[in-house]
């Protein structure tokens, strides 16, 4: 755990108030994060086909969800640090790679957490009519209330989480013995819808796949302040099968039960059909309008459960001198970082009023990445630190088979998702994930970074007035997003040349993402920069700033 060196000790990570948690709340933040309901698995369903939907929600949790929680679960066992992914990532690469990835992942939840109020306005409007004024009311309330819940504790953020969770688990766990018992249609017919094929259909369903089972690894940024770690592994073992049945179940029991498949969607003013709609067709109009409450809770649930998330990274990079120090303040009372919380509902409420679905093509794929480094700094760890030199803390046993399961699959379902997800989510979003490096450089430079904390143990150069080692770091970050940036455009160009020029042009009329061909040439040339530029600060690196183990 880092340091502060000036600060008294009320202040930083080494002033946090540890709160014991019961393994069922930590498990039911997870589900707020993750999941809240089974809420746009209904785009995935016309999309790729009814079948097709089933054995990606069964599929994903194997190859995608558990590799990741092992990781989280052992990596929080071993060191239960406050923003346990920038925590694990610097003690395996150096604050460089450490600094980027609580930057992504930070980035991802102040930028993105606008939909979750924009999402609640919208379904309130299904039944209630709302001025612009009333709208922007219960806005401005919903982000005072969970941020005064974020501000009162983690044990408090629990307590709504667990509420939340029950409400939500019983609104689905009803969908499905409805369904079931008005069983109709064949749930799994068609496979994939007529026309497409294999591999558009599991392109377009693991994008959405991915974005249901996103989330497992943010309960990590808490695991400071929570007095029994231990309970984090336990919570995993609990919540996974219960997120991936409340995701198979309901929607197995839907289609069974309503059929339709090809008008299943989120926007159902048209005559369309969704999980409501289950309800709806076999009880009556009024149990609609109560699942329509579900959903308002369920986008609450995940409103405040990543006021918790994300507000920890800036805390922590504060107190590691890597961003303002004022962030690293907490609360006289509660030991709350109240200032990273309060920046996030500001943030919120200046965004939410605008057009966001820029925001939300720039933070789509930092997710992604941020689970793809994950996997690397889980068997650096191993590497550093032996699972046979750690005593009785948890691990994943299962020896070499464990490590190539946890560490492949993701790199292999996340860089696939990356690749499928759109050319401009993939092309736009590397100006997010490339701004980590920016930023560490600009505020290494300015509030010059671990070298304040443990001067030691991350030795400053003078000449670059980085860390030592950084010039082989930073061109090694370029070689990689390079050659990724560059093989996705050769990648896209073959995925999407036969459909892509007409669908972008037609999607966004004019301007840079209209331009099929420009975003591709884009990637091509813009990777191989990279990858050039990189191998130059590299080959400098390694005789003048090597990397200091």
């Amino acid at each position: 755990m880092s340091q502060n060196i000036t600060n008294s000790p009320a202040q930083g990570v080494a002033g946090l108030q540890k709160k014991r948690m019961s393994m069922w709340a930590v498990a039911f933040i997870i589900y707020c994060m993750t999941a809240a309901g089974a809420f746009g698995i209904e785009a995935m369903i016309p999309a790729c086909g009814p079948g097709m939907t089933i054995l990606i929600l069964a599929a994903l949790p194997i190859v995608w969800v558990i590799p990741i929680c092992l990781a989280v679960s052992e990596l929080s066992a071993f060191m239960p640090e406050e923003s346990g992914m920038y925590v694990w990532t610097k003690e395996a690469f150096g604050e460089c790679w450490g600094f980027c990835m609580g930057w992504w992942g930070s980035l991802s939840v102040y930028l993105g957490m606008a939909s979750y109020v924009v999402l609640v306005v919208g379904y309130v409007e299904k039944f209630i009519s709302l001025s612009p004024t009333a709208a922007m009311c219960v806005k401005v309330g919903m982000v005072l209330i969970f941020t005064i819940v974020n501000l009162l504790g983690i044990k408090e953020v629990g307590i709504i989480s667990t509420i939340f969770s029950i409400v939500i688990l019983a609104a689905f766990a009803m969908i499905t013995v409805v369904g079931v018992a008005n069983w109709n249609y064949n749930p799994v017919t068609p496979f994939i819808p007529e026309g497409a094929g294999i591999l558009d259909s599991v392109g377009t369903g693991i994008c959405i796949g991915i974005w249901m089972y996103c989330g497992y690894a943010v309960v990590s940024n808490m695991a400071g302040e929570i007095e029994n770690p231990k309970v984090i592994p336990k919570a995993f073992k609990v919540i996974i099968p219960i997120i991936a049945l409340s995701y198979i179940l309901p929607t197995l029991a839907g289609l069974a039960s309503v059929g339709n498949w090809q008008m299943w969607g989120i926007d159902t003013g048209k005559g369309g059909y969704d999980y409501a709609s289950v309800l709806t067709v076999n009880l009556g109009q009024g149990w609609g309008i109560i699942f329509l409450i579900c959903a308002i809770i369920a986008q609450c649930a995940i409103f405040n459960s990543y006021i918790t998330a994300g507000s920890r990274s800036f805390f922590v990079l504060g107190d590691d001198r890597l961003c303002p120090h004022f962030m690293t303040k907490l609360s006289k009372n509660r030991k709350i970082p109240y200032w990273p919380i309060l920046i996030l509902a500001a943030i919120t409420m200046l965004l939410m009023n605008l057009d966001f679905s820029m925001l939300l093509t720039i933070i789509a794929p930092l997710g992604l990445i941020c689970y793809v480094v994950l996997s690397f700094v889980f068997i650096k760890m191993r590497k550093k630190y032996p699972v046979e030199s750690r005593g009785d803390v948890y691990y994943a046993k299962g020896g070499k088979a464990i490590e190539a399961y946890i560490v492949i699959c993701p790199i292999l379902v996340g860089i696939l998702a990356l690749f499928v997800n759109g050319t401009e989510y993939f092309l736009i979003g590397f100006i997010s994930i490339i701004s980590g490096v920016v930023f560490y450089v600009i505020f290494k430079l300015i509030y010059g970074g671990m070298a304040k904390v443990d001067p030691e143990k991350y030795p400053l150069n003078n000449k670059t007035r980085l860390a030592k080692g950084d010039t082989v770091r930073i061109g090694t970050f370029l070689m990689l997003f390079g050659i990724l940036l560059c093989a996705g455009g050769f990648f896209l160009s073959w995925y999407e040349g036969d459909w892509g020029p007409a669908y972008y042009e037609a999607m966004y009329g004019t301007g840079f993402m209209s331009d099929f061909t420009l975003m591709v040439n884009v990637s091509k040339i813009g990777g191989a920069v990279m990858l050039a530029v990189g191998g130059i600060l590299y080959l400098i690196g390694k005789k003048k700033d090597p990397v200091i183990e």
